[in-house]
């Protein structure tokens, strides 16, 4: 396994994806290939996706996100992450959620940030690559 990745939210949506299969399949390569960390943030915006995009059953969501928990450490968003958000919003500029995201990954000490949200190669912190893995497909 490489380095500590972290996943947004559109990485756990692509990896059920039935519309958007080259995407589905990089989101898999990059869960099977990588040691994964998510947060509380992009499950509970997975299951927001879910519910009020795809109108998913429920009880398909939980076990979803019981797959996604068995195959990626989740970071709890806590107040220190609150706080590292904010400061990473007022430097850099990105929305807070995405700030949160982050912050999330840094407290994880992860060095790549997969989405497809946020400006591909830019370095934040002096520590975190963020990474469109969708950007050549």
């Amino acid at each position: 396994m490489s380095a500590d990745v972290f996943l947004d939210t559109n990485i756990l949506v692509y990896l059920f994806s039935t519309d958007e299969v080259k995407k589905r399949n990089t989101s898999i390569s990059i869960l099977k290939n990588y040691d994964c960390v998510t947060s509380t943030q992009a499950l509970n915006e997975f299951c927001n996706v879910f519910t009020k995009k795809y109108g998913v059953a429920v009880s398909k969501i939980k076990e979803n996100v019981g797959n996604i928990s068995k195959s990626c450490r989740v970071q709890l968003v806590t107040e220190q992450i609150v706080f590292k958000a904010l400061d990473i919003k007022d430097r850099y500029g990105y929305s807070y959620y995405d700030c949160l995201m982050v912050a999330s990954a840094l407290e994880s000490d992860c060095d790549i940030i997969y989405t497809e949200d946020m400006n591909d190669g830019q370095i934040i912190e002096e520590k975190i690559k963020i990474i469109n893995p969708f950007k050549h497909l």
